[in-house]
């Protein structure tokens, strides 16, 4: 794939999905802690979820890097909105901010 495909590819995830995290393995077998936690922190919310695995494809795994400009894996997007990776998705989801956003975005009810 060319790079130009390849961005298309990770914008068509992004945008047909409510939440999309592109991660090192899968949902059911993580091959990293960082992305194993917040992969762990999605299902404990019980939020559903398209898992990428950038180790299945070098192209996707440099190419996210490159359409968020963010060096690490994993990377959560929600309604299209990059969150952040692994610090960030811990640190608002431990201030509430990360159920905040998931509200506001009717992801998560108001309960």
């Amino acid at each position: 794939m060319d790079q130009k495909a390849i961005l298309k590819t990770i914008k068509s995830h992004i945008t047909e999905n409510d939440i999309v995290l592109f991660m090192k393995g899968t949902k059911e077998m993580p091959q990293c802690g960082f992305s194993s936690a917040v992969s762990k922190l999605l299902t404990d919310l019980q939020l559903p979820y398209m898992a990428v695995n950038v180790l299945d494809s070098p192209e996707i795994r440099e190419g996210i890097k490159e359409y968020t400009d963010w060096p690490t894996i994993p990377q959560l997007y929600v309604k299209g909105e990059f969150v952040g990776g692994y610090d960030i998705v811990r640190e608002a989801y431990e201030a509430g901010e990360l159920e905040g956003l998931l509200k506001d975005k009717g992801l998560l009810s108001q309960n």
